[in-house]
């Protein structure tokens, strides 16, 4: 069985905001398996282990350029806070995704090969990529892009530099702008409840079944009446529903106007969205976290072994 450190634990109670022994319990449960442990604490305390999106540790900027129907956003990690403040750092990131918009590189290695020369460093993006590394003495990668030139209408909104959001549409500009906002705040993964990839549904509906499969045991041990298996159907479908309407863009609560969804928002203004992308510094990067408290007590013990 996988070993349970301190820091494992306090990584899922950051993740989920759920209760120290609970999140030990989840771990053992499932064997060090963060993933695992986060849906079996959904299993146990519904939403209030949801939060995982909202905790995001590693480092960097996500830039936007929109110049009429064209555009790009960018996100460049680093490795520390510090970094994102740095003038240089700032400015390459910024020259990037200009590039990117202009010459539309196929992936990450061909936007550093295009020409480009900022602090003495050049002729191409990757050269002066390397040559902020070693004057700032931290290392920093172009992490993913994406260009947009379809046609439709564009609008951006960054919040700080830690999320970017560009909205593909056609129609009022403010309205789109709003939805941007509204992106950034709520998350959604996709335009409608359809448009939700499979794998999210499948694992909605396990965590679903699961709970139901509690509720039954917990019935039966205390001597209550157990739901017939149609009545369990019925709330499972009925939670995966909740769930559909919860992340679809279109179905959610309009964040300026809770009288309104999106949908009916943007019927109101005339405007229809196409598509969005959202970025998250370091979304689905895991950030090493040192055990400081072993770190020494291994030091100690190599220093007593060697004395």
């Amino acid at each position: 069985m996988a070993a349970i450190t301190a820091s494992m634990v306090a990584e899922l109670r950051g993740k989920t905001d759920a209760p120290m022994m609970e999140c030990k319990r989840a771990l053992t449960e499932a064997e060090g398996d963060m993933v695992k442990a986060e849906e079996l604490l959904r299993v146990k305390l519904g939403s209030k282990a949801g939060k995982a999106a909202a905790r995001i540790t590693a480092e960097g900027v996500v830039v936007s350029v929109i110049d009429g129907t064209a555009g790009a956003m960018l996100e460049v990690n680093c490795e520390t806070d510090f970094v994102t403040k740095n003038d240089s750092f700032l400015a390459l990131a910024n020259a990037a995704v200009a590039l990117v918009a202009k010459h539309n590189p196929a992936d990450v290695l061909a936007l550093g090969a295009l020409a480009y020369e900022q602090d003495g460093f050049g002729p191409a993006l990757e050269d002066v990529r390397k040559g902020l590394i070693g004057k700032i003495g931290e290392n920093m990668t172009f992490r993913r892009f994406k260009r947009f030139a379809t046609g439709s209408q564009l609008a951006s909104y960054l919040h700080g530099t830690r999320i970017g959001v560009v909205v593909e549409f056609e129609g009022d500009a403010v309205a789109a702008k709003d939805v941007a906002m509204h992106i950034a705040a709520m998350k959604p993964v996709a335009l409608t409840s359809a448009d939700v990839p499979a794998d999210l549904v499948e694992r909605e509906r396990s965590v679903a079944a699961a709970k139901a499969a509690e509720d039954a045991a917990v019935a039966t041990a205390a001597g209550k009446p157990v739901q017939s298996a149609e009545i369990v159907a019925k709330r499972i479908d009925g939670g995966v529903q909740k769930y559909l309407k919860e992340v679809s863009l279109f179905n959610q609560t309009f964040v300026k106007n809770d009288k309104q969804t999106v949908e009916q928002m943007l019927k109101a203004t005339g405007t229809s969205v196409k598509g969005f992308t959202m970025y998250v510094v370091g979304e689905g990067i895991e950030k090493k976290v040192d055990d400081f408290a072993a770190e020494v007590a291994a030091q100690v013990a190599a220093a007593q072994k060697s004395a």
